[in-house]
């Protein structure tokens, strides 16, 4: 515990500064575009700031062009996904930046592909045509 911030103390449960978690232990949540699921690692809810493992199925799509409402970061873990107009392809080991604004997409997951993927700040500056789940843009 950082002595110059102190916490108060819960009955029965130790002041944390550090939280681990086991992503293998936590189920993929679906999302509302078939064959695309989640793991929300973190979040913060009031600057829509988040930390996610995201799995596409072999052949998924992101179907249309598109920006978001902050800086997206993808880091590839495993698999081929690629943004077809502009043929940028994430492989094992790629990391990928699109700047807040910037138009990009369709993409094409060529096999199952994982990456890990942030937002600093809120995803979209309005609910994609593709997701239904409103759950899905945040």
């Amino acid at each position: 515990m950082n002595p110059s911030c102190p916490q108060p103390a819960l009955p029965g449960i130790p002041p944390l500064e550090e939280v681990l978690l086991q992503s293998a232990d936590m189920p993929w949540r679906p999302k509302s575009l078939p064959g695309l699921h989640e793991k929300m690692l973190w979040r913060d809810e009031a600057s829509g700031a988040s930390i996610a493992l995201i799995r596409f199925e072999q052949g998924v799509s992101i179907p249309a062009p598109h920006s978001h409402a902050s800086n997206q970061f993808m880091f590839c873990l495993q698999g081929r996904y690629e943004y077809t107009a502009t043929q940028v392809v994430l492989t094992p080991g790629c990391f990928y930046w699109n700047p807040k604004g910037n138009v990009h997409g369709p993409t094409l997951a060529h096999e199952e592909t994982i990456v890990v993927e942030i937002y600093d700040g809120p995803h979209y500056p309005q609910k994609p045509s593709w997701y239904t789940d409103e759950r899905d843009a945040h």
